[in-house]
């Protein structure tokens, strides 16, 4: 879009590489299956890693899944903002036409049109950061799963740490407790487990949660630029805006007169061929007597008549 740097189908690219990097990750943990098996599967004597392996995936699918459906409305929002914008580059159009009622760009036009009808000033940064304070409440929720995800991780490993001392405990006061070397076994594998799972999870996450607020500044940059290049130069007034339109009419007035002064060149020019043509006309008349004198004399000799008849 020329003159404008928001970028139409942003999020749509960001859901893109999400479903990739998802596929390249399911093809690689299915060619490593065996090793995952050993790791999450083996030596596991209580449940304690997979409860905790299940509290950070199901912690990364829930802010996957609020990321993804972000992703999709500001998708939406970018597309009617395009379609806005398409229509306030085209004279004598509806500016709403085709736009969705609820998208953001939509409810700021009407917002603008209310305040122009009711002479009110309107206050672009106001709007803008009442904007932003409302969008950032739709992060709230990966932004606190992209802060604790890594700590559930360190979390795994200091418990799975304590079941290793313990059985380290139990091992040291029996020599031949097999128990005891079985809970060592045990905490260090759910450690090794639950760290890989919380790291794993955090890039994909930490990645994607990025992106999504970059697509967000992407949306709200878009907006407040077709806001002041277009939207407020149609209905704001202020002493500026009124003297540079009183500027713009005095350049047109100007042009008229010119025009004005050419087309008076144009009538003078009309006005003295007209009195050329009348000065002709005249003297075209005069001279119809003594033509009609000449045409008579010639008949009367070719006749032979008198000259007084």
């Amino acid at each position: 879009m020329e003159g404008i740097r928001f970028r139409r189908s942003y999020s749509q690219r960001i859901l893109i590489e999400m479903v990739i990097f998802g596929i390249v990750a399911t093809a690689l943990m299915t060619w490593k299956a065996d090793m995952l098996v050993e790791i999450y599967g083996r030596n596991q004597i209580t449940g304690i890693g997979l409860a905790i392996n299940g509290l950070i995936i199901g912690l990364f699918l829930l802010g996957t899944l609020r990321i993804v459906l972000l992703l999709i409305t500001y998708s939406r929002e970018e597309s009617a903002l395009g379609v806005l914008l398409r229509n306030l580059r085209v004279p004598e159009s509806n500016p709403l036409r085709g736009v969705t009622p609820g998208s953001v760009i939509s409810q700021r036009y009407q917002t603008m049109v209310r305040l122009h009808e009711a002479s009110v000033p309107i206050n672009h940064a106001a709007m803008a950061s009442t904007l932003v304070a409302a969008e950032s409440t739709r992060t709230s929720l990966p932004r606190f799963i992209n802060n604790v995800l890594i700590l559930t991780g360190v979390f795994g490993t200091i418990v799975s740490l304590s079941i290793a001392l313990v059985g380290a405990s139990d091992l040291l006061e029996n020599a031949v407790d097999v128990g005891g070397m079985g809970m060592v076994v045990h905490g260090m594998s759910t450690a090794l487990s639950t760290t890989m799972t919380a790291i794993a999870c955090y890039l994909y996450f930490g990645y994607f949660y990025l992106k999504v607020t970059d697509a967000q500044t992407n949306l709200l940059s878009g907006i407040e630029e077709v806001t002041a290049s277009y939207l407020m130069p149609r209905f704001q007034v202020n002493g500026d805006s009124v003297v540079h339109q009183f500027a713009g009419l005095l350049r047109g007035l100007q042009l008229l007169v010119k025009q004005m002064g050419a087309s008076q060149e144009s009538f003078a020019e009309m006005e003295s061929s007209m009195n050329r043509l009348i000065d002709e006309l005249s003297a075209q008349t005069n001279r119809v007597p003594e033509e009609f004198a000449d045409v008579k004399r010639l008949l009367r000799s070719g006749f032979r008549l008198p000259d007084n008849e």
